[in-house]
């Protein structure tokens, strides 16, 4: 007993097994093994290697954003005369970050009081002082209601006590107040890190000189790695008209992509611009981009304000990015991977073989070979 189980241990060690190959002459088998085999290579090199860059490690980018705003405006607003508007009066937030506005036209309702007036028609008409219930707010409404429905100019409105003159925001100026909007320049600065290889990068790269910041503008063949780019050309590259966007404004998206190969020197890693129409078409409902602010001030010893809405041009900056570098393991995982996939062609030619041909039951017999549960034991001779 404890020899066999010995002589198991032993064999069981020390032998070894491989699968049965059996070689088929058929031309269609051939044909199919062989075009899968090349269409797994083509897949392996082209996209796996080339492509994806499989024998690369990756990591994606931390990064920070700042822009600066420049340029001057002028013109005449109704109500306050002549106007200059500079870098603080267009720019929201005033420091730039990632995400601002630059306005481009507005409605300015000067002088505003708390005290009890008529809203404006906008907001909604009544019939009777039914339809202005006290001490509520209408959802479109400028204040809160005192419970009276007036008549001004034959229009029945309910009365407010609220920031009077209520606003009239039904006319937009036409042409825009700031069209010379299209004009500004906005220069962006950049850092982008990638920890993992431990490189640093800013777009204000090597070949970008103090005297290009003095002088280039932004141009997507010319002039790609210039970080100044006019606001002109931004909305052109979303294929908009400036004087129609500006009237109600918009959102642009800025997209600012690093995508690296570090197995080349860091002078290699650069980054690209695109920009992106995040407002859609201007003949939809609810386009453009605005929003409210006031200005307060103390007059005779009253709190007044003046309330601006203003349009303007939102801008998203996003980054975004990936670098890669040569990676022994990832190599490797990359050139199993392809070998796995190898199998398939011995899967599919099996299918084919052992189902589909006519001789289908000769190849069984060939690439099989079974064996019975209980052997056959053959009778001694006298």
């Amino acid at each position: 007993m404890c020899h066999r189980l010995l002589d198991g241990i032993l064999d069981f060690f020390f032998e070894y097994e491989t699968p049965r190959m059996v070689t088929v002459r058929n031309k269609h088998i051939g044909i199919i093994f062989r075009f899968i085999q090349l269409a797994v290579l083509m897949y392996i090199i082209g996209w796996v290697f080339l492509h994806e860059k499989g024998y690369q490690s990756t990591d994606s980018i931390i990064s920070s954003v700042s822009v600066k705003m420049k340029g001057v405006a002028t013109g005449n607003v109704s109500g306050l005369g002549q106007r200059v508007w500079d870098v603080a009066d267009y720019t929201f937030p005033s420091q730039g970050s990632d995400s601002f506005v630059i306005m481009t036209n507005y409605i300015v309702t000067a002088g505003q009081r708390e005290m009890v007036c008529k809203q404006h028609s906008s907001s909604g008409t009544c019939k009777s002082d039914r339809d202005c219930f006290a001490g509520q707010h209408q959802r479109n409404g400028q204040g809160i209601m005192t419970g009276k429905c007036i008549d001004e100019n034959g229009q029945n409105t309910c009365e407010i006590f609220g920031w009077c003159p209520a606003e009239n925001d039904t006319i937009i100026p036409e042409p825009p107040l700031l069209l010379a909007a299209e004009n500004f320049t906005m220069f962006i600065k950049n850092s982008i890190t990638f920890t993992r290889f431990r490189v640093s990068r800013r777009n204000l790269v090597e070949s970008v000189t103090g005297e290009d910041l003095q002088n280039c503008i932004h141009h997507h063949l010319q002039k790609p790695l210039c970080p100044i780019f006019r606001l002109g050309d931004i909305v052109s590259a979303i294929k908009q008209d400036f004087p129609s966007l500006a009237r109600k404004g918009g959102m642009i998206g800025m997209v600012i992509d690093w995508s690296c190969n570090l197995d080349l020197p860091d002078t290699h890693c650069l980054p690209t611009y695109t920009f992106h129409n995040l407002h859609g078409d201007l003949d939809q409902i609810s386009t453009g981009f605005n929003f409210r602010y006031a200005r307060y001030y103390r007059e005779d010893g009253i709190e007044k304000r003046d309330l601006y809405k203003v349009f303007g041009i939102r801008f998203d900056i996003m980054v975004q990015g990936k670098a890669g570098k040569f990676n022994l393991l990832q190599t490797t995982v990359a050139i199993g991977s392809g070998i796995g996939v190898f199998g398939l062609a011995t899967v599919v030619c099996d299918l084919v073989l052992l189902n589909f041909l006519p001789k289908r039951d000769y190849y069984k017999q060939k690439k099989f070979k079974n064996a019975e549960t209980k052997p056959q034991i053959s009778e001694s001779k006298d």
